[in-house]
């Protein structure tokens, strides 16, 4: 039974080439776009899974005066690991580390550099499943100097060697060194942390007594109880801040976790979190399966919609098939099995699809997702039920039109007569076009917002300027750079920074006093050249800028931006008022003062609101970042000449540069990638949404060509009958319009409110989006219908 009905399948499969073809595209398309994003969501939430401890990270919101709002920030206090272990029983462990930037070694008499260091004590290992395929995870992070490598940066350093045991010194010290204790197996990519050497904590200071409760620069991971009660361990963390910092501390500080597996997608809103490679925001994800499954259930709307229109030309078929005694569950099945065919064959062209097109998506994405289809037996099997379930649930109405069919009317020629009112057809079409235009408008947006952020003023110009990074440790060195720099005519500037423009600066307390009492409040700080305004032209709206000629100013000077500006003013008061009032960052001088205001600038995302920042004048030291204006367009030889001058003043350290307006597009690479991926599946929904609309043209011209030929001798114009085939589709196309904008409207709304600088949701946008679906609606259906309306009545009517 079941090989009959195959055989009948497969044999009306290939006689109605057009249906078919039709259908097997827009399936293929729906399932391969649905098998992408599935892949992609499957690889984000994959991050961190080769962990198998309950680890959770601690976070802060810090919440002091002088900041703009209260901000999520992935860092936390030395002490915090240690006492929360001890005071906590749902705490089984905890890990403390932070950033170690590259490490310069001597090797052979040659400098060395181990790019990407962390410093962690010695339960990291303990906490994390990280490898070791040389050297004993118990010790070797237990004896101060003790360093593990990467086996792909212990091949770089030693080949074939064996690294265990190695000492290196320390570059331009006395008596520091390293010694190799562990060989890490390389790090996974879908782990967010991301390091190729991990030096001992306890070489710095002691793990136990290291830096007090104001460090607030280090990481904590906790390994928590399987079966631990987040809300009630939250809800005793003010208590504890109160009983370790004082009775104010929870007003300033709060604390919360955050589950290993979220920390990669879950921590959109979390600043100053410099673990987490590849950093995407998990609402993106959602949106992306969303999408698919928007494209998907269109290609679905389009087999249900050309079966039940393919229906009308069946019904003589089914009532010889009814009178010689077919059952109607027989024939139900016969059309399930036809629906589930071609889901089958559609499915095959989508594995094609996706081979050949999951390298572009890598690209495009930044990602290094694999088709593993015959190695995993889910995937394969996956693909086939829900192929197969998809057939029999896009073959339930259809089949339920052809086998309603009354065999006796459709036997006395009315081959209509059996079938029902095109009413619910309508609506899937309305539905599909919605979806379309859906997609078209939050493209739109999507591409404005985008725009928007790309060419906004940010108060300092980032455009040709190259940033180069500088070990500190060489600061000193950087005057002599700078001149040499500066021999070239085509640098027209330079200058140097304690961080680049573009990353989460560092927030720091400082103290003011103007007219009232002394202040204290938090801000971020940058520890700059005097020649830092110049370079990047901002503007003053008070005061002077740094004078490089006065040494006396080195560490008493401050350039505050207007958002600390007005923090600081009390009533009445002007800017102006602030220039040479007492200000300093805690730690240094305290007989600074302010010179002047600048003009408020973007120096982070414009996810985020611009915050309190304070300039400081610190000479020739603390600088981890060079930048240089250039007047050239032939960057190959300016770049030539910065290397030049860079290997003759500091050959110690390798010379690496950047682009700032490639690091400043880096931090939307994110919404990139969701406004070309957006526009890609919106493109293939149009397509999917008209191939459907193509064949049900198709079908309406075929079932009223005689109509057609007696309009066009009764005298009816091509244009008109074109028109009076199109009418009818294009009335769907403006219901999906008023459907659509509403919603898109609201989801816009929504999507760009998480920008703190967002465009203005124009109303020629949603006319814009309805015109374009209508024409391309227009032009789909008007190919049919030209067709149908040139062909000559004489041929269309000789049968009667």
């Amino acid at each position: 039974m079941w090989k009959n009905y195959f055989k009948i399948a497969w044999r009306n499969f290939i006689k109605n080439r057009l249906y078919s073809f039709l259908n097997v595209l827009g399936l293929s398309i729906g399932m391969a776009v649905c098998l992408i994003i599935m892949l992609f969501v499957g690889y984000e939430r994959g991050f961190d899974q080769m962990h198998s401890k309950n680890v959770f990270r601690l976070n802060e919101v810090q919440n002091w005066e002088g900041m703009v709002a209260p901000q999520k920030v992935a860092l936390s206090m030395f002490p915090m690991g240690p006492t929360l272990n001890e005071e906590f029983s749902e705490v089984l462990n905890y890990t403390t580390m932070t950033n170690g930037g590259d490490l310069i070694l001597m090797d052979k008499g040659e400098r060395v550099t181990i790019p990407n260091t962390i410093w962690a004590d010695e339960r990291f290992l303990e906490v994390f499943d990280f490898e070791l395929v040389q050297g004993d995870k118990s010790t070797a992070l237990k004896e101060p100097n003790g360093m593990i490598l990467t086996e792909k940066r212990a091949k770089i350093l030693f080949g074939d060697e064996p690294a265990l045991g190695k000492v290196l010194p320390v570059a331009d010290t006395d008596s520091a060194f390293a010694v190799v204790t562990g060989v890490m197996r390389d790090i996974p990519e879908r782990s967010h942390l991301q390091f190729e050497g991990v030096i001992a904590m306890n070489t710095f200071f002691d793990d136990q007594e290291g830096p007090g409760w104001g460090a607030n620069w280090f990481n904590t991971y906790l390994e928590l109880v399987d079966d631990v009660d987040m809300e009630s361990m939250e809800s005793r963390f003010p208590e504890y801040l109160i009983s370790h910092l004082g009775e104010d501390a929870d007003e300033n500080f709060q604390l919360f976790l955050q589950p290993l597996s979220d920390i990669h997608s879950g921590s959109s809103e979390i600043t100053h979190d410099y673990f987490n490679y590849k950093k995407f925001d998990k609402s993106y994800v959602q949106v992306f399966f969303f999408i698919g499954l928007i494209v998907l259930f269109i290609a679905g709307i389009n087999f249900v919609n050309l079966a039940s229109a393919k229906s009308i030309g069946r019904g003589l078929e089914i009532g010889i098939r009814k009178t010689s005694g077919a059952s109607r569950w027989q024939l139900y099945l016969q059309f399930i099995t036809e629906s589930v065919l071609m889901s089958l064959v559609s499915l095959f062209f989508a594995f094609l699809i996706v081979i050949l097109s999951l390298g572009s998506f890598n690209e495009l994405s930044g990602r290094s997702i694999d088709f593993p289809l015959l190695s995993d037996p889910i995937l394969l099997g996956g693909s086939i039920f829900g192929a197969i379930l998809g057939g029999i649930l896009s073959g339930i109405y259809p089949a339920g039109v052809l086998t309603g069919f009354n065999p006796i009317k459709v036997l006395k020629g009315n081959s209509k007569s059996g079938t029902q009112k095109s009413g619910f057809r309508n609506g899937l079409v309305v539905v599909q076009f919605a979806a379309a235009i859906f997609l078209i408008t939050a493209t739109f947006f999507a591409n404005r917002q985008l725009k928007f952020m790309q060419q906004r003023d940010l108060g300092f110009s980032k455009e040709q300027v190259i940033v180069l990074p500088l070990n500190n440790s060489y600061s000193d060195r950087f005057i002599t750079l700078k001149q040499e720099l500066l021999s070239f005519s085509k640098v027209e500037q330079v200058t140097a920074s304690g961080q680049r423009l573009g990353n989460n600066l560092h927030q720091t307390s400082a103290s003011y006093r103007g007219s009232g009492e002394e202040r204290s409040l938090a801000t971020s700080q940058i520890a700059v050249d005097p020649s830092f305004l110049d370079v990047y032209e901002m503007e003053l709206v008070a005061g002077r800028n740094f004078d490089p000629e006065n040494e006396s100013e080195i560490g008493r000077t401050y350039i505050i931006n207007e958002s600390l500006a007005h923090e600081l003013l009390e009533d009445d008061e002007k800017v102006e008022d602030l220039i040479g009032a007492n200000f300093y960052i805690f730690g240094t001088d305290s007989t600074a003062s302010i010179i002047g205001v600048a003009k408020d600038f973007n120096f982070n995302s414009l996810h985020h609101k611009i915050e309190t920042l304070a300039m400081f004048n610190s000479g020739n030291q603390g600088f981890s970042e060079i930048s240089i204006r250039t007047s050239s367009d032939d960057f190959a030889q300016t770049i030539g000449h910065i290397q030049a001058s860079w290997d003759k003043v500091i050959p110690e350290q390798p010379m690496e540069y950047e682009f700032l307006d490639d690091h400043f597009a880096e931090l939307y690479q994110a919404d990139q990638t969701l406004e070309t991926i957006v526009s890609l599946l919106t493109g293939l929904s149009i397509l999917v949404s008209c191939l459907g609309l193509f064949g049900l043209v198709s079908f309406a011209t075929e079932q009223r060509v005689k109509e057609i030929g007696i309009r066009k001798v009764l005298g009816a114009s091509v244009l008109g009958v074109v028109s009076l085939i199109s009418g009818d589709f294009i009335k769907l196309i403006l219901i999906s319009i008023l459907i659509a904008v509403p919603i898109s409207w609201f989801v816009v709304k929504e999507w760009v409110n998480d920008f703190a600088y967002q465009i203005e949701l124009d109303w020629w946008v949603f006319v814009l989006a309805a015109l374009s679906a209508i024409v391309v609606a227009l032009f789909t259906i008007s190919t049919q219908a030209t067709k149908a309306a040139l062909i000559n009545p004489a041929k269309t009517l000789k049968s009667e």
